[in-house]
């Protein structure tokens, strides 16, 4: 194997931590763009690899997966926050965990929802008022939440719990975003982010619980299931009408733990996971839709276009209302949102670990060292991309994507891992578009847009759209 890849010289105490810190996107195409596609670099108490070649990214995610796991930081705060649910849990643990949600996120089941996610988004559209600004950020986030927790947990959130949920967002993010001097401060030491952070969990926590509890004993048909055993009466992945069980995934957890297959501690981190990990990513995707389409109004008129024809044109009547098949024949949507999620993904890196020294680009890379696979960085790359910094949605045009390696865009991971919900989300997404599109224009009407890094990509301030009635 070759010597160690090159990479910049960083301080001695931090590394490159500070420079990661200050600008996180800045910093790691700087190093792409002059180191090639293994970078090393010093982030903390272990050495770290930047990979930007899609043979290189696909290898390690699809090819020799199972050579890879989730690394851990020396930190505990992702533990502390996330547990054992499914973003974090390894082995055995995982292959069982995965295997239970699988029926909840199954294609049917998910075309079914399209109801519950028209409804919702009906809702919070009618506490609209034209010529009003809103900060579109918070305003999706708010319709996700509440579709999240309907879809997969099966009940309703208060106003106040989704207020609650999104007050407590900004302590999680925080303790996540880059700091070189995090390494040197255990998280037992009480300062005040750390306070925020243990408290802002105990607040999320004690949502997920009051959610269960109003859910217990609703997880069954007591008519054709008195027992509870997983599958006997289900007559298809929706789980729904008479006679079936419920397929949401609390119920099947709910059934699991009664089976004695989860522990209450198992069952709350899949939610406290599916929760946040289940609103926050749809939710900047469509923060960042909106962003471009009100700086391309070329491409918003097709939108619309494609809106209003889901919609019959009468979005928000009972005669108008989008399906999941209508959303199919949504065509340029699709592509404005892969156009969306390279540029800005929500997910703009993921971190793996080699369980044995391995080579990757012609270079060793030692076990136990820490892999960035970064969406920005190859998303952004002109190897791959025309003018890559253009919002140009019809180079998805299949002869174009054709072009490219698979893994240079890869907004959902991939492999035996990659994101269960990423259906979930599609739909979701266009169908809030088809709803929002066929009735408002959206003005963006903040600075321009700066962006940071935690453990998804956020704009570093509100979001302003003016709301338009067409």
């Amino acid at each position: 194997m070759s010597a160690t890849p090159p990479g910049p010289i960083g301080d001695p105490l931090f590394g490159n931590g500070r420079q990661f810190a200050d600008d996180p996107f800045s910093f790691m195409h700087a190093c792409a763009d002059s180191y090639g596609d293994v970078v090393r670099f010093d982030l903390g108490p272990r050495e770290t690899y930047l990979l930007t070649n899609p043979a290189d990214i696909e290898r390690v995610l699809v090819g020799d997966a199972e050579r890879y796991r989730k690394p851990q930081f020396g930190d505990d705060a992702m533990d502390t926050l996330l547990g054992d649910g499914l973003l974090m849990s390894e082995g055995d643990t995982w292959q069982r965990q995965r295997k239970l949600a699988n029926p909840s996120f199954h294609t049917q089941r998910i075309g079914a929802l399209d109801g519950t996610m028209v409804d919702h988004t009906r809702s919070q559209l009618a506490d609209w008022s034209d010529g009003e600004v809103v900060d579109i950020q918070l305003e999706v986030a708010r319709l996700t939440v509440k579709i999240i927790v309907s879809a997969m947990f099966g009940a309703d959130i208060t106003d106040e719990e989704v207020k609650t949920v999104q007050e407590k967002l900004e302590p999680l993010g925080a303790r996540f975003e880059p700091d070189p001097r995090r390494f040197l401060i255990p998280n037992w030491v009480p300062t005040r982010e750390n306070r925020e952070f243990d408290a802002a969990i105990d607040t999320l926590e004690g949502v997920i619980d009051g959610i269960v509890e109003r859910r217990r004993g609703t997880e069954r048909d007591p008519a054709v299931d008195p027992a509870g055993p997983e599958g006997v009466a289900v007559r298809g992945p929706a789980g729904d009408g008479d006679g079936n069980l419920p397929m949401d995934l609390l119920s099947v957890l709910l059934r699991a733990r009664d089976r004695g297959e989860q522990t209450d501690e198992n069952l709350r981190d899949e939610l406290v996971t599916m929760l946040l990990a289940g609103h926050d990513t749809t939710a900047l995707t469509l923060t960042y839709t909106f962003y471009l389409l009100s700086n391309h109004p070329a491409a918003r008129e097709r939108v619309v276009a494609e809106a209003e024809a889901a919609t019959g044109g009468d979005a928000g009547t009972a005669g108008g209302r989008p399906t999941a098949a209508d959303v199919r024949e949504m065509k340029f949507t699709d592509r404005v949102l892969n156009e969306s999620m390279r540029l800005y993904p929500p997910v703009y890196t993921l971190f793996r670990e080699p369980k044995l020294d391995v080579k990757l680009g012609g270079y060793r890379i030692p076990e136990g060292s820490a892999l960035m696979l970064s969406q920005w960085v190859t998303h952004r790359s002109s190897r791959w991309y025309d003018d890559p910094d253009q919002f140009d949605p019809d180079r998805w045009l299949p002869e174009r994507r054709s072009q490219r390696p698979r893994f240079a865009y890869f907004p959902f991971g991939g492999g035996p891992r990659h994101c269960i919900g990423k259906a979930f989300s599609l739909l979701e997404a266009k169908l809030i578009l088809a709803e929002v599109c066929s009735q408002y224009d959206l003005e963006y009407e903040g600075p321009d847009l700066s962006l940071r890094g935690s453990l998804t990509m956020h704009p570093n301030h509100p979001v302003p759209m003016r709301i338009r009635e067409r």
